[in-house]
């Protein structure tokens, strides 16, 4: 029998596709082929930042890491904001299907032209469910991705049922400040923090509830929901959606002898400055692939990291913020003062560096592909959140699990202080309680994907699914 081929289908942003991706060479190690579809331009981003000669093979062979490549275009221009959501999925649904449905025709049934290129089943995230249908419409049979929390994933599902018991009104708003509870078991929600409502403009807040909505329609169409949790992290939301199959964490880029899959080329000297510092000593600070920083806010996380005296390691994308001359200067003279005890990068190989004995604490937007890698890591996270799902995680890392602390109360203009930030350092690293919870989670982590294990089990009975539709 043919190995199964499976077409895997990402959101396009960088959490989603990096997970998508460590799926998809599970699924290699397992016998199966894999077409990865992505948009024209994260395509080009991803092999922009491989080594010459591999990404030129890989735009030639279509094919990266034993991955098949296809791409489709998002419907934007070369130049236009990719990290607008609002504008990024409109222009994704006026373009997007009439091309994938192309792709699914060249690929299926008769008109594909070639047997071994048929696709036995697509594996598309939530974020795409409508291609969800159009596999469908193909005689595809298919599987729905998410890869974010379990709970995150409810409250989307649970619309309807949101809107019915006037929690939300028809276009998402909160109907009053009161927390609620889709079951005595599961965690008080605030309606304020349901992902679509974490926006700083409603015009982005009412598209991404009306994408939700569209989505939530095609959902049921998927023979599995797969998720990138673990059972024993979310236990009451799996007694509420029992359909639901947790088969993370996903490592998300714990393959260093992978070369596809980064954004951003990462520092790999970092592990060498890890390597000289004391165990259990390093303040490791990254915001994922969004996050955007106001300049006096950027600096006085700066002067709080110069002011604990602790070394640290410092992720500064190229996009994080925009220093003038004069802050320039300033940002200078906090280098020059910490010298080697700090190091900035502006990329690194998170997973390793979570992993390194030197860590003592994560700061961190909270994204979730983050969050687990700091959970699977035993490392006690202060949060800093900015926007969907993160404010949900952050209630999540601080209320329910407790191994980790919110950054401080902003001031009139928004800011946390040099001041207010050291204190929150200083405080986390000193919990040893904290760290005890942190460390216990990392155990339940790595058990579950251990033979035996809940994630192990569920991504057999996931692969065997997989199997049966080529029967």
């Amino acid at each position: 029998m043919a190995a199964p081929h499976v077409l895997v289908f990402p959101f396009p942003a960088t959490s989603h596709i990096t997970c998508l991706l460590e799926l998809s060479h599970r699924l290699l190690e397992r016998g199966f082929k894999i077409t990865f579809l992505n948009t024209e331009f994260n395509q080009r981003r991803l092999l922009a930042t491989m080594p010459v000669e591999q990404a030129a093979a890989a735009a030639t062979l279509r094919m990266a890491d034993g991955i098949r490549l296809a791409v489709i275009p998002d419907g934007l221009s070369p130049d236009e904001d990719r990290n607008d959501i609002g504008r990024l999925t409109e222009r994704m649904m006026k373009v997007m299907p009439g091309f994938m449905e192309d792709f699914l025709i060249r690929n299926v049934g008769s008109e594909a032209a070639d047997d071994k290129e048929r696709f036995t089943c697509v594996i598309a995230d939530i974020g795409m469910g409508w291609a969800l249908e159009l596999a469908d419409k193909a005689g595809l049979r298919s599987v729905a991705f998410f890869p974010a929390a379990a709970a995150v994933l409810v409250g989307i599902l649970s619309i309807p049922k949101l809107i019915e018991d006037e929690v939300i009104d028809v276009e998402g708003v909160p109907k009053s400040n009161e927390m609620f509870q889709l079951s005595p078991e599961m965690l008080p929600m605030d309606p304020t923090e349901l992902c679509w409502n974490c926006f700083n403009d409603t015009k982005t807040s009412k598209q991404t509830f009306n994408y939700f909505c569209m989505n939530n329609r095609a959902i049921p169409i998927g023979e599995l929901i797969l998720c990138n949790t673990f059972h024993e992290l979310e236990r009451s939301v799996f007694s509420y959606a029992p359909n639901i199959l947790p088969i993370g964490p996903l490592l998300i880029g714990s393959r260093p002898d992978k070369t596809f899959g980064n954004f951003w080329v990462p520092e790999t000297q970092c592990i060498k400055w890890l390597d000289k510092q004391q165990n259990n000593s390093v303040i490791y600070v990254a915001f994922g692939s969004f996050t955007v920083f106001n300049t006096h806010q950027f600096l006085e996380l700066a002067l709080a990291l110069e002011l604990t005296g602790r070394p640290f390691l410092w992720v500064v994308r190229p996009d994080l913020t925009n220093l003038n001359n004069k802050q320039e200067v300033n940002l200078s003279r906090i280098v020059e003062n910490v010298g080697d005890r700090g190091r900035m990068v502006s990329w690194c190989p998170q997973p390793q560096v979570l992993a390194h004995p030197s860590i003592a604490c994560f700061v961190s937007h909270c994204g979730w592909n983050s969050t687990l890698e700091g959970l699977r890591n035993g490392v006690p996270i202060l949060c800093w959140p900015y926007f969907t799902d993160q404010i949900f995680n952050q209630t999540y890392i601080c209320d329910v699990l407790r191994v980790g602390l919110r950054i401080a109360d902003a001031d009139e203009n928004n800011i946390y202080s040099n001041e207010q930030i050291r204190s929150k350092l200083e405080e986390l690293m000193s919990d040893e309680k904290m760290k005890e919870r942190a460390l216990a989670l990392k155990e339940e982590a790595c058990k579950s994907l251990e033979n035996g294990g809940s994630s192990f089990n569920n991504f057999n009975k996931f692969i065997d699914t997989i199997k049966m539709f080529e029967c």
